[in-house]
């Protein structure tokens, strides 16, 4: 059974920093790229960055490059999301995500408010 349990999300001020954790199981987590994707209310979730298997290859969504860093630790079985230089604009429920076949699993999220 694929679980993805996310934790790290908090009320921050802007300009502060987050990281965001996500532990995996019951599925072949170091040959799965996996995903951090955001959901903000009232608007679709969108995909924030992924990495690949090994760690090696990165992708990240414009509106997030160089203030996120995506990272993994395949001897763990953890995903991470460091963000930094927060904004208000980056309020949203932040999900892990991994495509297995034609499936996508989802985590249950984790709430991260940018707010003054």
């Amino acid at each position: 059974q694929v679980r993805l349990v996310e934790f790290g999300g908090a009320l921050v001020q802007p300009g502060d920093s987050l990281r965001l954790s996500c532990a995996a199981s019951g599925f072949p987590f170091n040959t799965s790229v996996l995903r951090w994707s955001r959901q903000a209310p009232g608007n679709q979730r969108e995909l924030v960055a992924s990495i690949s298997e090994d760690g090696t290859l990165t992708h990240y969504v414009n509106f997030v490059k160089g203030r996120f860093t995506i990272s993994r630790d395949n001897v763990k079985n953890m995903v991470f999301l460091q963000m930094n230089s927060l904004s208000s604009e980056d309020t949203a429920v932040y999900y892990c995500n991994v495509r297995l076949g034609s499936t996508v699993h989802w985590g249950q999220g984790t709430q991260v408010t940018v707010s003054s």
